[in-house]
């Protein structure tokens, strides 16, 4: 199995000034309406395409979605694939802090 993070800490961690390797699995269109700003947008439908860009050394990697269901698919995988992931539970409906908007 795999570590979760809360929404809570995955702010103090970025807050803290922390490089986080934050991963966005949901869709184009949900990304555009409200992201976190260290985040990059690799959608769970493109994610077997795009694992090239995910792997950074042995350095975790945070996966955030919605409510954490699509992350938490995205980390079983790539658990498995051998990744070093962490799931936010709660996912994008649980963040509170600062939200960017667009590209």
């Amino acid at each position: 199995m795999y570590p979760e993070l809360s929404t809570a800490e995955l702010e103090t961690r970025l807050k803290e000034g922390e490089t986080v390797n934050l991963v966005d699995v949901r869709e184009t269109d949900e990304w555009e309406a409200g992201h976190i700003k260290e985040a990059r947008s690799i959608p769970l439908s493109e994610l077997l395409e795009r694992l090239g860009e995910l792997r950074q050394g042995d350095r975790e990697i945070v996966l955030i979605c919605r409510s954490g269901g699509r992350s938490g698919r995205a980390c079983d995988y790539l658990h498995a694939q051998g990744y070093n992931v962490v799931n936010v539970t709660g996912g994008m409906l649980a963040w509170s802090g600062d939200v960017a908007y667009g590209e």
